[in-house]
């Protein structure tokens, strides 16, 4: 009789496939979609509900401090993975940890539903350390599924759709909720779907067979074996990792003002009150814009179920009840903005779902542009990235040039925004995405947890500087005008564009192969 544990078993063995990938991508796709829906709800409604009045149940910050807050917060979060990707590679395993940060952050989101001082901070400590289990580790797993590395940058524009499909989730969902319910009801929105997330993934474990397992013989032999030496032709392409990750700090630099000076212009600059027709054409645009998402999503979800329903029937019962639930909320949500057609208020974190659903829309495409001729080299991926995203901040900067230096309010028409999210994710799909498959590509096994979590660290330094360049918003706004502002972020991104450009030659001679 046989003992074998379904844990210990290969993917090769289970095997089963969905869109011509192993199902465990979409498995994690689906994990890691709930934990951002978590962290990009919460995201959402963290600046506004800081700088909003007491009597609007905020904590009435001033626009400076609020951004300080965020960039360390948001900052932290992307340091952290650091050491959560040293503790796997040496300790836990990749499967271990990603249930771990899970766990921390349902209890983080948890204490952010209860409106005290204390809980609220206790609860973003706990999402700082989970997300650093959490972050690096489930990156890796992704690779992990793959021994083909041509296939590995169309999976990881894949699972970046999941990414995008929980931010376009929470932002949508815990915005509406926080800001026309309550502030902590959008907080505890979060930690829901976090939970679920968890509880989907715990019961999934064994499609993923030894991939993200414990390291038991780096654990029982790292005393008695020698560390195996880095080659020359490794060193040179952790060098390309690391050049890649100081041009990821000025894109994140550029793209991070979406929770902070961007959320800012959507609350006190653009025009959000609708009346008539306009207000009719936003809430069809907006029903097509959150349902046909869904939609997509929903019928992946379809797909994995089919494929996997006899291995992992638990996974799929928590997964499937999850989209019940959403589609609730959804249909509440719709039905109540369907019964007041006269006027409407956009929600100023309403613009923040426009990226993900520009990820979601475009994603296959630029997936299936990976996989054909029309297949750039990493570093160009990358300058079209950072071209991009400056490109989107051009599109702000003219948008304000009507502005009066030093105004605290405005009335710019939404079209400018809509345009930079456009901009700013078309330039993700070419940079984010990317640069997780060629750190899966460049990095030896043996360190790959610690180089996700070195990557993740170019977003701490991003988002933290980020956040108090966000912080001078007021001020540049005062000497130059929001224009000069946003030209700031135009010409910087741009100029590394250039740069990055330049390098290709130097970098592409130091991938040695690797495409």
């Amino acid at each position: 009789m046989s003992t074998t544990n379904p844990l210990s078993n290969s993917t090769n063995n289970i095997n089963p496939e969905v869109l011509n990938h192993p199902a465990g991508l979409f498995i994690l796709f689906f994990t890691e979609m709930w934990e951002r829906f978590s962290y990009y709800g919460m995201r959402a409604l963290l600046v506004l509900f800081l700088v909003t009045a007491l009597d609007g149940g905020g904590w009435g910050w001033s626009r400076e401090d609020a951004a300080v807050l965020y960039g360390v917060y948001t900052g932290l979060v992307y340091l952290t993975p650091l050491i959560g990707g040293w503790i796997a590679d040496r300790f836990t395993g990749f499967k271990a940890a990603v249930v771990i940060g899970a766990l921390l952050m349902t209890l983080g989101h948890l204490s952010l539903a209860f409106d005290t001082h204390a809980t609220f901070y206790l609860g973003l400590g706990l999402l700082i350390v989970g997300n650093g289990m959490f972050k690096p580790n489930i990156s890796s797993m992704v690779g992990g599924l793959y021994k083909d590395d041509t296939k590995k940058d169309g999976a990881y524009t894949i699972f970046y759709m999941g990414i995008n499909a929980g931010a376009f989730l929470g932002i949508m969902l815990c915005g509406y909720v926080g800001e026309t319910v309550g502030w902590h009801y959008g907080f505890g929105l979060a930690g829901v779907f976090m939970f679920f997330g968890l509880l989907q993934f715990y019961f999934a474990q064994a499609v993923f067979g030894d991939n993200g397992a414990r390291p038991v013989h780096m654990v029982e032999h790292q005393q008695s074996e020698e560390k195996p030496k880095l080659t020359s032709i490794e060193k040179d392409r952790l060098l390309v990792v690391g050049i890649f990750a100081i041009f990821v700090v000025v894109f994140w630099w550029a793209f991070e003002q979406a929770g902070s000076s961007m959320t800012i212009f959507a609350k006190d600059y653009t025009q959000r009150v609708l009346t008539g027709s306009s207000a009719t054409i936003y809430i069809w645009a907006n029903f097509f814009l959150t349902v046909v998402p869904i939609l997509v999503v929903t019928w992946v979800l379809g797909l994995l179920i089919k494929a996997t329903h006899h291995q992992i029937p638990l996974s799929n019962g928590f997964l499937g009840f999850s989209f019940a639930i959403i589609w609730a909320i959804v249909i509440w949500k719709v039905y109540s903005e369907f019964s007041s057609t006269t006027e409407i208020e956009v929600p100023a974190s309403w613009f923040g779902i426009l990226n993900s659903f520009f990820i979601i829309t475009m994603a296959p495409l630029f997936s299936k542009m990976w996989e054909t001729k029309i297949n750039p080299s990493g570093p160009v991926k990358f300058a079209m990235g950072l071209g991009l995203v400056g490109v989107g901040f051009a599109f702000l900067a003219y948008g304000a040039m009507g502005i009066t230096q030093g105004a605290t309010s405005a009335e710019v028409s939404m079209f400018w925004l809509i345009a930079a999210y456009f901009f700013h994710t078309a330039g993700e799909l070419c940079l984010s995405p990317v640069g997780l498959s060629y750190v899966s590509k460049l990095t030896p096994k043996r360190l790959l947890g610690l180089m996700f979590g070195v990557w993740f660290t170019a977003n701490f330094f991003a988002n933290t500087i980020g956040g108090f360049t966000a912080s001078a918003m007021d001020k540049i706004n005062e000497a130059i005008g929001l224009s000069g502002f946003f030209l700031v972020f135009t010409a910087i991104p741009i100029g590394a564009a250039v740069l990055m450009l330049l390098l290709t030659p130097f970098l592409k001679k130091r991938m040695h192969g690797i495409q």
